[in-house]
């Protein structure tokens, strides 16, 4: 089975934004990005979109779910600050296959984790809108694939 875990689409400055950060958006590149995930991911015809409630997350998924006619739902345990346990977590409980979108940090724990674990890893990128298509097999993440951010 495949899970899609794609960090959130470019977002506005974080220092630039006025208000709080769970609330800043998506740039205009990251929008863009967003869109481009459509003909990425829509072909694998994902059972379940899962997102950090951050907004710029849930926005990333958005195009997504549009063109697929569901939902976003959202998972606290993908949140910024959150270590990556969560996202094994709802990469083993949500119907398959799944697209969660969640942040670097959570990202980059992930990675580690893979790595001590001995999956081999092509790259440890973590670009903004890229994809990692994690191949789950017997209980476990087997393979780990890097997938570029799309435009």
């Amino acid at each position: 089975m495949e899970v899609f875990v794609v960090r959130h689409a470019k977002a506005g400055s974080r220092h630039r934004f006025d208000g709080p950060d769970h609330l800043r958006p998506l740039s205009a590149g990251g929008r863009r990005q967003a869109e481009a995930l459509v003909p990425l991911l829509g072909p694998v015809q994902p059972a379940s979109l899962c997102s950090s409630p951050y907004r710029r997350c849930v926005q990333t998924l958005e195009p997504l779910a549009g063109a697929l006619g569901t939902r976003v739902r959202t998972d606290d345990r993908l949140a910024e600050g959150r270590a990556a346990d969560g996202l094994l977590a709802l990469a083993f409980e949500l119907p398959a296959p799944a697209v969660l979108c969640t942040h670097g940090d959570v990202l980059e724990d992930l990675l580690a984790r893979l790595a001590r674990a001995g999956v081999p890893l092509e790259t440890d990128r973590i670009d903004k809108g890229a994809t990692w298509v994690l191949q789950i097999e017997g209980g476990e993440v087997a393979k780990a694939r890097y997938l570029p951010p799309p435009s």
